[in-house]
Parts: C-alpha cells; structure tokens; sequence
C-alpha cells in the first residue's frame, strides 16, 4: 500500500510514512446519500472528526505506540487511491508504530491540583485588577 503512496510525497522529509507499519487514513463524510440518491446534510464533521481522531491519537499513545499527524496537500489523491465515495474527503493520515530506537518521546505529565489552583487565582486576582482600572478610567 506505502508503495501506491510513493509518487505523492517528499521522499526525503516524510521517509516516516515508508518506515510506519500502519498507515490510518481517516475520512469525513460532509453527507450521506440515501438508496435513492438523496443527499442528507451531516452538520459539524470537521470538529466531529476531529475529537474522534483526539481519541484514537490517545488510545494510540495508550497502547504504546507512536503517531504523528499528517495533512498532505493535496490529498484528494487518497480518495482516489482507496476507492473512497464522492461524499467522503481525506482529513487526516496517521502513519502508526513503535518509536524508532534512540528516539525520546517526551514524557508530558499533568500539572499538579494546586498549581492550576494558584493559575485560576492569579487570573482571577488579574482580571479583577483589570476591572477596577476599567472603572475607574470612565
């Protein structure tokens, strides 16, 4: 499949679509035909799709496995590619696999509690600030 892909992309900048096992391509589906060739609306695909790729990406990263994401432009090419309908447009590639050895994946952890509790103060001790020199300007 990577081979049918080849023609599409910089051989030398995007190498990590050739050396990822899996290969994700995720389609909207802007709207739904019926039997008899009507077409029927869907409202708010892209944050749709969008929130849906947020969850594989982290169910992804969960497993242990590594994503990045990639938009190539154009990408209509896929549709093509993979026989996708008329009513569906590419939205998003996921090359999909383990990190290369030697490559550090960051470790991002949570802020603690308190620290987002003293974040909101600071905003909220800013924002009241901001308020009175508001006031006391009209």
């Amino acid at each position: 499949m990577v081979k049918r892909f080849r023609a599409f992309w910089n051989e030398l900048a995007e190498t990590f679509l050739e050396d990822a096992p899996w290969l994700i391509v995720v389609f909207r589906k802007n709207f739904d035909v019926s039997d008899k060739g009507e077409k029927a609306k869907n409202y708010y695909v892209q944050e749709s799709v969008g929130i849906a790729c947020g969850f594989l990406i982290a169910a992804i990263h969960l497993a242990g496995l590594c994503t990045l994401t990639h938009t190539p432009s154009p990408m209509g090419f896929l549709s093509e590619i993979l026989g996708r309908p008329k009513n569906e447009k590419p939205f998003l590639l996921l090359p999909v696999g383990y990190p290369k050895e030697g490559v550090q994946v960051p470790d991002i952890s949570k802020k603690k509690n308190s620290k987002k509790s003293q974040i909101l103060s600071d905003l909220s001790q800013n924002f009241k600030t901001c308020l009175k020199v508001l006031q006391s300007n009209s």
